[in-house]
């Protein structure tokens, strides 16, 4: 087997592991959290926490763009490289936009007509994919773009094949002192559900590395991911 990055999923989620405030576009954590007493005191640490992570960082388009990235203006040049998992959802300003804000940009897709193949950028890459094949993703990242170690930070139907292609290696949430509720509401691992004992083996073993309880009720939950 071809070697790969490291992964860790990294991600903010409520008491019962939700990672939206609903289930609609217009709800989001990080939009929401800020204007909820009891819970913007501590945000915060999420995002301290969030500035030492790894140097390459892989999310969704659609989470992205949910976030407003086909909006937003040009931002300053991070040290961060950026690997989108997207078909649709990004259009040409949203690429830009990574293009400006990412050391390295790689787009993953299964789009042929991908507003990416449009764009001129001297730090854009593309990684065009028949099907959806996160594993020889990775491949491609660790071979190609000298990429080691890379932390997850997407929605939970992807967070979902990750974890059901035993592709993450670490688990690390911040864990914010709120109950959200609602079975829509999108969790930190959506996707398709096992339903026979012989799947069993599809579920993620952790072990607890460290366990740190943070200011104004916020947890943080470091795990090794063991099977």
């Amino acid at each position: 087997m071809k070697k790969r990055p490291v992964t860790t999923l990294y991600m903010l989620s409520s008491v019962d592991g939700k990672i939206s405030t609903g289930a609609s576009d217009h709800l989001d954590a990080d939009a929401d959290f800020p204007k909820i007493d009891g819970l913007k005191q501590g945000l915060h640490q999420y995002y301290e926490i969030e500035q030492t992570t790894d140097l390459w960082s892989l999310n969704s388009g659609r989470v992205q763009a949910k976030i407003g990235a086909n909006e937003k203006a040009m931002p300053a040049k991070t040290p961060v490289s950026f690997v989108i998992i997207d078909n649709k959802n990004l259009t040409e300003h949203g690429i830009h936009y990574f293009c400006s804000l990412a050391k390295t940009f790689v787009l993953v897709t299964t789009n042929k007509e991908h507003p990416a193949y449009a764009v001129d950028e001297s730090n854009l890459h593309i990684i065009y994919q028949p099907k959806l094949n996160l594993r020889e993703m990775l491949e491609i990242l660790y071979e190609e773009y000298a990429c080691e170690r890379i932390t997850v930070q997407a929605g939970g139907m992807l967070n979902g094949l990750f974890l059901r292609e035993k592709l993450f290696d670490y688990i690390d949430v911040v864990v914010a002192p709120v109950l959200v509720g609602g079975k829509e509401t999108s969790t930190l691992i959506d996707g398709t559900a096992i339903t026979s004992p012989e799947e069993l083996g599809q579920l993620g073993v952790l072990h607890l590395e460290n366990c740190s309880v943070l200011e104004d009720s916020y947890i943080r939950l470091q795990y090794k991911v063991m099977g």
